[in-house]
């Protein structure tokens, strides 16, 4: 059988790999890019709720914070290609783009696809040859080096191969985890991989009644083992077996792993978090006092949200009917508490169908910063979401896509050309 040859194969068309076939192209090498599915850049069009949220606006040390422990690691990288590269990338294209709340950046048309039609057009023009509905089953290793790709039963042969597969994060999207088998057998190690920025369950079955509940501008505090971790203000949304918003999704990557480890696990809302504990009481006595002979319900409903009003009264041992007139001091004190400390324990997390990305990944000790190069097979870079690396909601996760696929596909060519 002939064998077919192709200088560089980009396996996986998402965004770190439609950036570095694009970048690739552009800096003189031949391109394949082979992607499983029917069409490329499928995560990118449900991101962001169909609309995208490219990257965010902080400042490097701010951003790189955002991905914990192993975000020096993007420091090289981001070095190379940051925010303002991705966004001039973009505008030079004709992809007009927005800030919005928190630093978040967006197509100004608000239409992921927009984002992917952009790259395809991009890649086209590149000379980027796209084979689509074609899966690697394997990468083709000789003297620690690559050699080439099989794919739907043919030896593809290769110089370069850069490995941009995506995690196991909405697998119907493609992402079923096939990079981390591929960078297994090329010798990498990997980290536990897990779900990541996903939504949490609860052990209260009763709280499926809050589902579609909204709460905005609350605090909410991790317990592990009776003991506060960590906090943050924001969004949280109630959904029919637990909570999601983006102040859950950004604790979950750390609840997730306390989980796993057998902790205790709860979160506690604060639903008036502009008033302290002193000051909250004040105002209930001020309401009980202008609203007498008004049952607790009523007045509950003018202060937190219908939906809650039963639970808050179940928790908190106090009949509907109770006049406002005839409550006890003890039993105001008790809901004030309630109020400063909803508590929700939990029982678990949803699965890889409905994580934003994938923790864990290939071990950033065997990968070279600077490059993307893999330290023990020459010639395979490893890119994006395969990385043990990953971020905050809020356009991190994409950038740092975008940076480690650019890095890539700009530094293998510059390796050919020394050579």
């Amino acid at each position: 059988m002939k064998q077919k040859k192709s200088k560089t194969i980009v396996i996986g068309g998402g965004a770190a790999g439609l950036m570095a076939a694009g970048r690739a192209a552009e800096c003189g090498a031949q391109v394949l890019l082979l992607e499983k599915m029917g069409q490329t850049g499928r995560k990118i069009g449900i991101s962001g709720k169909g609309r995208c949220n490219l990257t965010n606006s902080a400042p490097l040390p701010e951003f790189i914070s955002h991905f914990g422990r192993n975000g020096k690691f993007l420091r090289q990288c981001f070095n190379h290609f940051f925010t303002d590269d991705l966004i001039a990338f973009f505008e030079d294209k004709g992809l007009l783009l927005v800030t919005e709340r928190g630093g978040r950046i967006f197509p100004k048309s608000g239409k992921a696809l927009d984002v992917v039609k952009t790259f395809n057009n991009w890649l086209s023009r590149q000379n980027v040859t796209v084979k689509k509905e074609s899966p690697v089953r394997s990468i083709i290793i000789q003297n620690n080096k690559v050699a080439g790709v099989i794919c739907n039963g043919e030896e593809l042969s290769c110089d370069n191969i850069i490995l941009a597969t995506g995690g196991k994060s909405y697998p119907r999207t493609g992402s079923t985890g096939d990079g981390y088998r591929l960078s297994a057998e090329s010798g990498h190690t990997l980290t536990t991989i897990r779900p990541a920025l996903v939504p949490l369950k609860c052990k209260d079955k009763k709280l499926a009644q809050l589902a579609g509940l909204n709460l905005k501008n609350i605090n909410v505090r991790l317990y592990i083992n009776g003991k506060r971790k960590s906090q943050e203000f924001g969004e949280v949304i109630f959904t029919g077996s637990g909570i999601s918003g983006p102040v859950i999704l950004t604790l979950s990557s750390t609840v997730v792993d306390y989980l796993d480890s057998g902790n205790q696990v709860s979160l506690s809302i604060d639903l008036k978090p502009g008033l302290d504990d002193k000051q909250l009481a004040n105002r209930l006595i001020r309401d009980f006092e202008k609203r007498g002979g008004e049952i607790v319900s009523s007045l509950l409903r003018g202060l937190i949200p219908h939906q809650l009003v039963d639970i808050c009264l179940r928790s908190c041992g106090i009949p509907a009917d109770i006049d406002t007139r005839n409550f006890p001091a003890k039993t105001r004190r008790r809901l004030t508490a309630w109020l400063k400390d909803f508590r929700l324990d939990i029982s678990g997390y949803r699965d890889f169908d409905e994580a934003i990305v994938t923790a864990g990944g290939v071990s950033l000790k065997e990968i070279e910063p600077t490059t993307m190069e893999s330290k023990y097979v020459s010639g395979l870079f490893i890119v994006g979401e395969l990385l043990d690396i990953q971020g905050d909601t809020g356009g991190y996760n994409l950038q740092a896509a975008f940076s480690t696929g650019w890095l890539a596909g700009s530094s293998l060519n510059a390796a050919e050309q020394q050579g």
